[in-house]
């Protein structure tokens, strides 16, 4: 993934404004529907203002180098609002114009910019995309370690099987539209502070097709899509973190004529009552006697891979640490793991026996 500062050409102690400033210049230069835009960029420079512009993305992502509760490294972007994103039309002249009225009072600025960047929309309507679905999903502690495999039974809007998407009946021919005589687009002429706009939007009555269906499809009602049950399988990776997300390409809400949105998994993870995660280090504590501190011997713990044998040597003071290589974290995409680390607290008897006072004051004597 590319520095999200990098893209947006600022430095990491950028102010809102600065952020603003560089977002406006770059969507200018490269929205996809200018002759020299650039989609892949376009998104990108979007991406990373949705996660710089908001204070908590922006923490997270300067603390872990992703964002775990959206955007950025993997949230819902369901599509780019200008009227949400501070993209005033203050930025291309004098005009003082928001999303909640300007010069024409009751236009959306939305509209504009889009006609505004389209050059009168010549190039054909950009593919319309289905909504994005958020889902949770709880892990125990090992199998956010070890990975896992997830079933999710989704209610969501899904092609229509019967007619494929088309909302036609199946055998039966199309018409064309009436409304937009084939065209998938009706034009109106509209004045802004830009100028004089030709403006094209989509048909109504046939959804940018051009062509009705003779008979709906009996199934969906001519819709493309209905609403029914969908198992999901989600395969969660070894050493995923509490807050992360998963991204499933196409398995969000469907469109007819157009594509499916996409399922974000986010992932919570439940602590453990012994293990806690640094890294790719997994730690924990050990409690031994005074007698074990100065003896040394062998005790058997339980890992999350089983139970193993360690040697605590003789004279370790309280704090130290053993390290026992392999039996951390995975690495992700990798065959090696991380460490157990395990810390070693002496403690000290609250109630001691008369025999074992003789004893520790023997051990006094001996300077010890």
């Amino acid at each position: 993934m590319n520095d999200y500062y990098e893209i947006l050409g600022i430095a990491r102690n950028a102010t809102k404004e600065d952020i603003k400033k560089a977002f406006r210049k770059l969507a200018h230069k490269y929205h996809p529907d200018k002759s020299k835009g650039d989609d892949k960029k376009f998104k990108e420079i979007s991406e990373a203002y949705q996660v710089l512009s908001d204070e908590k993305r922006r923490a997270e992502y300067d603390a872990y180098g992703r964002v775990f509760g959206g955007g950025g490294g993997g949230g819902p972007t369901p599509g780019w609002d200008f009227g949400n994103s501070g993209f005033s039309a203050s930025g291309w002249g004098n005009a003082d114009f928001s999303a909640q009225g300007g010069p024409a009072s009751g236009w959306d600025i939305n509209d504009i910019f889009e006609n505004f960047f389209s050059g009168q929309s010549q190039r054909g309507a950009r593919t319309k995309r289905g909504r994005d679905i958020s889902i949770d999903i709880e892990l125990s502690f090992e199998e956010a370690i070890f990975g896992a495999e997830r079933r999710v039974l989704l209610t969501k809007s899904s092609l229509c099987e019967k007619c494929k998407g088309s909302g036609a009946e199946p055998g039966s021919a199309t018409q064309k539209c009436s409304a937009c005589q084939g065209a998938g687009k009706i034009h109106e002429t509209r004045k802004s502070f830009f100028g004089v706009f030709t403006t094209y939007k989509e048909c109504g009555k046939c959804s940018g097709k051009g062509s009705i269906p003779e008979k709906k499809c009996s199934s969906c009602k001519g819709d493309g899509v209905l609403m029914k049950n969908e198992e999901v399988i989600v395969k969660i990776p070894s050493g995923i973190q509490n807050g992360e997300m998963i991204k499933i390409i196409g398995m969000g809400e469907a469109l007819a004529s157009g594509i499916a949105g996409d399922l974000y998994v986010k992932i919570h993870v439940a602590k453990h009552s012994v293990f806690r995660r640094e890294g790719e280090n997994l730690i924990m504590d050990l409690d031994i006697k005074m007698s074990e501190a100065a003896l040394g011997c062998e005790r058997e713990i339980k890992t999350l891979d089983g139970v193993i044998k360690i040697k605590i040597p003789a004279g370790v003071d309280p704090g130290e640490i053993l390290r026992i290589r392999g039996k951390g974290v995975p690495f992700y995409q990798k065959s090696t793991r991380g460490d157990l680390i395990i810390k070693l607290f002496v403690r000290t008897p609250k109630k001691i026996s008369k025999k074992a006072k003789e004893l520790i004051e023997q051990l006094k004597n001996e300077g010890l």
